[in-house]
């Protein structure tokens, strides 16, 4: 019997830390192919590599948890990092914060109206969000005038390319993000009301939690940390480009769904969809440094998405 129930709890554990057991043979199996994976220089760059999907990641995961889906954030990212260079010219001077308030605002809008029409029209997230994903593009082409955005404030760049402490100011960025959204997860109210609607909507309305405005709440999220991501990559090119940011949202459900938060909702959490954006950032670094064409990296990536949305399908059923 205690060896039953020794098993049992030993194949418990072995689910719960499969992703980071997952990580750790991942970077040993790297390690061993390429000696130029495990070095600071290497490691730091994965790191900042990843800083946008993650904080994409982060902010997709919260609709997620609810059954929704948000695949309109790769278009936030082209439009706020118009936004952001349009209000940044080099002859203005302006002070750093008008160009990043501006791209935060320009997501928090799109996500409000998102939020609205899924709430209030009583669409469905997917519907919406595809939809969005047009309009939002076709905005920032307008926007920009179907070519990229340039010539900024000497200032701009350093959101995507300055460092504080010889640490890349997108890495202190996506760990301030992932911290905060994870107190908002687990320690806060809100947080579990979010589960609550992703496990039973109806059950959550009976409790008196309001479906409408936690819904409303993590598409605002989603998208308002969309717009960050939009600013820490056009700061990083400084230059704001339209076509910015163009299957990124694949890239940010794919981290994710891999860091074990369920499609079908009510589950996942910030730390495994961190750790789920550092799988696909440490794969495909290491099919750079074994010179991996990247072609066959879109086939690999494709791959990882399919076989996290099987592995969650068979959660589920079990």
């Amino acid at each position: 019997m205690n060896r039953k129930i020794f098993k049992e709890q030993f194949f418990i554990y072995l689910e719960k830390y499969a992703i980071y057991i997952a990580l750790v043979l991942l970077c040993i199996i790297i390690s061993i192919i390429t000696d130029k994976f495990l070095t600071f220089q290497n490691l730091k760059l994965i790191l900042n590599q990843i800083s946008i999907n993650g904080i994409l990641a982060i902010g997709v995961t919260f609709p997620l948890i609810t059954a929704g889906i948000d695949i309109s954030i790769g278009s936030v990212v082209g439009l706020s990092g118009v936004i952001a260079a349009l209000s940044a010219p080099a002859d203005s001077n302006v002070p750093m914060i008008v160009p990043v308030m501006a791209a935060l605002t320009c997501g928090l809008c799109i996500g409000s109206f998102n939020g609205f029409l899924i709430t209030k029209g009583k669409l469905a997230p997917y519907i919406v969000t595809l939809g969005m994903m047009t309009i939002v593009r076709g905005l920032s082409l307008i926007a920009a005038g179907g070519r990229p955005v340039s010539r900024l404030i000497p200032t701009f760049d350093f959101l995507g390319n300055g460092t504080i402490f010889s640490i890349p100011v997108p890495i202190l960025i996506f760990a301030i993000v992932a911290v905060i959204s994870h107190i908002i997860l687990k320690h806060l109210k809100i947080g579990r009301y979010i589960y609550a609607v992703g496990g039973n909507t109806n059950a959550a309305f009976a409790s008196g939690i309001s479906p409408v405005k936690i819904k409303f709440f993590v598409h605002v999220m989603s998208s308002t940390l969309a717009g960050l991501a939009g600013i820490i990559l056009a700061s990083r090119i400084n230059t704001g480009h339209p076509n910015s940011g163009a299957g990124y949202e694949l890239d940010a459900i794919a981290a994710a769904v891999v860091g074990g938060t369920s499609l079908a909702g009510g589950t996942g959490g910030i730390p495994g969809t961190v750790i789920g954006a550092l799988i696909i950032g440490v794969i495909i670094n290491g099919l750079d440094l074994m010179a991996v064409s990247s072609y066959w990296q879109q086939v690999v990536k494709g791959l990882i998405i399919i076989t996290s949305v099987l592995i969650d399908r068979n959660k589920k059923r079990q």
